[in-house]
């Protein structure tokens, strides 16, 4: 290197170095030269956390692709609901528990507005929207709350962002204020302490030391605002070639008036009488011959950050076949089965089942033991492009001894207790009547015996 460059780059002022969520700042520049940083996840996702959860919350509201991904998520990941089993070795026990959790499932809502299986959607909804989502238990019954009425301006040695840490990182209680704080008529008063029992707190943590979740609209904020500029563009630039006009100009009229001087603007159709003394000029926008091709690159570039195949996002299905649709959603149902067994089961799930099992052992009189905590959780059937296939594949498995009958009536979304005891009772009655429809000899339904 020189000797004048060296001056220079000792005398140049330094770039500013910048860590945050690009989604949290002010500015559109992401790469910034190389001057952005990432800190730990503990202070970064504390710090990004509010600005981002109001900008996805207006993204999700206003724009039908941030919409559509909430949607689409939700749908896919609890469905018509996560339905527990419990798998006490007690088979009376076992019905016992069921029939009480499916009990408390109707009425599980504080605010009466839908039941277990709603929450779940709401919780989903709220996780991947705002980062995190919070209940708390009012009696047996559970209320959600907004993930800003847990004080996140509240810190201390052991307090992070509202939420009390003991000395492993465990969340040992919240801090909650009384109401919201952007409540209509909301007076100030100081957050009450709230023992971690009392709350459930679902999100999907950034990485290490991360107390707060971060919404899943933080990689694609800026992607989702350029594409709504680029659209508004485009529509404007269509309005702007469709104002076709017609302008006659008298060139003996040396002096006429200013026909404008009224404010008049330019209409598809209109004539304009122009004096001789007055000169035209048209801007004729160019058109983008390929417009179609970035925004389809926009909203792959989306659908990738949300982890949502893009046709969930746009319905597009034009180019879709068979193959397609079947690899998309491979990947995309099993990122959804590790988001419902590593998020959803241990994180909200799994606490309640625990919460409502220990109230029917107190109610009907069973003894407490780790039996009692036994379930699994089935979620709902995943459809798939061509279930001939599918049953095909399923029934081939069995037979090679892959996979049991309980694991496939699981991946149906249903209980294989459940669907014996109704497939018996079926049978039953059809004998009773003298029925035989709907039953086959083994070797025509291609599972051995």
């Amino acid at each position: 290197m020189g000797l004048l460059s060296r001056l220079l780059n000792r005398t140049a002022p330094q770039a500013v170095q910048l860590r945050s969520y690009d989604a949290a700042t002010a500015a559109r520049t992401r790469f910034n030269g190389g001057a952005n940083r990432f800190s730990s996840y503990g202070p970064e996702t504390v710090a990004a956390n509010p600005s981002i959860r109001s900008r996805a919350r207006h993204a999700a509201a206003n724009n039908a692709l941030a919409a559509s991904a909430v949607s689409a998520w939700a749908t896919t990941a609890v469905g018509s609901g996560i339905i527990p089993t419990s798998q006490h070795p007690d088979p009376e026990v076992r019905k016992a528990l069921d029939a009480y959790f499916s009990k408390w499932a109707k009425q599980a809502d504080a605010s009466g507005r839908t039941d277990f299986f709603g929450l779940q959607t709401a919780v989903v909804k709220a996780q991947r929207v705002d980062g995190d989502a919070f209940l708390m238990w009012r009696g047996p019954k559970l209320v959600q709350i907004p993930p800003e009425q847990v004080a996140s301006e509240l810190n201390t040695d052991t307090i992070v962002a509202g939420i009390e840490l003991n000395e492993d990182g465990r969340a040992v209680a919240f801090h909650v204020h009384p109401v919201r704080p952007d409540a209509m008529q909301a007076t100030y008063a100081p957050p009450v302490r709230v023992d971690a029992g009392e709350m459930l707190h679902v999100m999907e943590s950034a990485g290490p030391g991360a107390v707060r979740g971060v919404s899943s609209f933080a990689p694609v904020l800026l992607a989702l605002a350029e594409l709504d500029g680029t659209e508004d563009a485009l529509i404007t630039q269509t309005k702007i070639a469709a104002l076709l006009s017609v302008i006659l100009t008298n060139e003996n009229d040396q002096n006429g008036p200013n026909p404008f001087e009224n404010g008049q603007g330019l209409e598809p159709g209109s004539v304009f009488h122009l004096p001789g003394n007055y000169r035209v000029d048209t801007v004729a926008p160019q058109q983008s011959q390929q417009a179609g091709e970035f925004l389809g690159h926009l909203t792959r570039r989306i659908a990738a950050g949300l982890n949502v195949p893009a046709h969930l996002l746009d319905g597009d299905l034009r180019q879709a076949n068979y193959s397609s649709l079947r690899a998309s959603l491979v990947g995309f149902r099993q990122r959804i089965e590790q988001y419902q067994y590593q998020t959803l089961v241990p994180q909200f799930l799994e606490p309640v089942w625990q919460r409502v099992a220990t109230l029917a052992a107190l109610d009907l009189g069973f003894e407490i033991t780790d039996d009692l905590f036994a379930v699994e959780w089935i979620a709902p059937a995943q459809p798939w492009v061509d279930p001939a296939k599918d049953a095909d594949a399923t029934i081939s498995q069995i037979n090679a001894g892959l996979m049991s009958r309980r694991q496939a009536v699981a991946a149906l979304g249903y209980s294989i207790e459940q669907l014996d005891a109704e497939i018996a009772a079926d049978r039953t009655r059809e004998a009773e009547l003298g029925l035989s429809f709907g039953v086959k000899k083994p070797e025509q339904t291609g599972i051995q015996s």
